[in-house]
């Protein structure tokens, strides 16, 4: 079967520094892959590069066998990419219905999609008329995401998504991905530092160390004791 995503000896870096070296993985429909490792790794630089805002030195990215590499990320986005970053990407002036607005190509789904979005995150489609920038910083974070997933994407991206996060928010945010993945089929990339909740949601790790892989596993009950011990080296 074609892989959701395929990245093929991907390097990319900043000025003449190299930040990606040679990464090569492929995500398979329906996955999800969680990339750990410790800050100032290269993950961020990684999903940028996929992404097409750090362009790639070398290598591929592929959609679904298609291959996408040069192609902005507004194109990528129309092909099933999603992006949520780990800042605050919403539009503060505007609703909470205005920036869910903008997950969407077309308005015609919008209400369709926002009976999705109130059983994922009712507290959002209560106050679809409060400014976004008046939401507590969690509120925000599940703005964010709830936008990502108004879009039913093929491949979500998501960057750190439970920084700053309560418990009880990472809880909830878990279970919606997973029912999320169940119902949909979307395939995820989660860069994450908080362990339980990327080992509790993907399939499969990959530790990342100075822009490289250095271990990649299934998920089972040893699987955060390898990732620790790679993070105290």
């Amino acid at each position: 079967m074609t892989a959701a995503l395929q990245v093929e000896d991907l390097s990319s870096g900043y000025g003449t520094s190299k930040v990606i070296n040679d990464i090569s993985f492929a995500l398979a429909q329906s996955e999800v892959i969680a990339v750990v490792g410790k800050n100032g790794m290269g993950k961020t630089s990684l999903l940028k590069t996929i992404l097409g805002f750090l362009p790639a030195w070398q290598g591929s990215v592929s959609l679904a066998g298609r291959d996408v590499t040069k192609m902005p990320p507004h194109l990528k986005r129309r092909l099933g990419m999603v992006y949520v970053p780990q800042e605050h990407a919403l539009f503060q002036d505007l609703t909470i219905r205005d920036n869910l607005r903008l997950g969407l190509l077309s308005d015609d789904d919008f209400e369709s999609e926002l009976e999705h979005v109130s059983r994922w995150f009712p507290v959002l489609t209560q106050r679809l008329q409060q400014r976004a920038g008046t939401l507590s910083g969690g509120e925000q974070k599940m703005l964010i995401v709830a936008r990502a997933l108004m879009a039913k994407p093929a491949v979500l991206l998501l960057d750190e998504v439970t920084e700053g996060l309560q418990p009880s928010l990472v809880d909830r945010l878990s279970d919606v991905l997973t029912r999320f993945r169940r119902d949909i089929g979307t395939s995820m990339v989660v860069i994450e530092q908080h362990l339980p909740f990327a080992l509790g949601i993907a399939n499969r790790y990959l530790v990342f160390k100075r822009g490289e892989i250095v271990d990649s596993a299934s998920i089972d009950n040893e699987a955060a004791r390898r990732i620790e011990a790679h993070m105290r080296i």
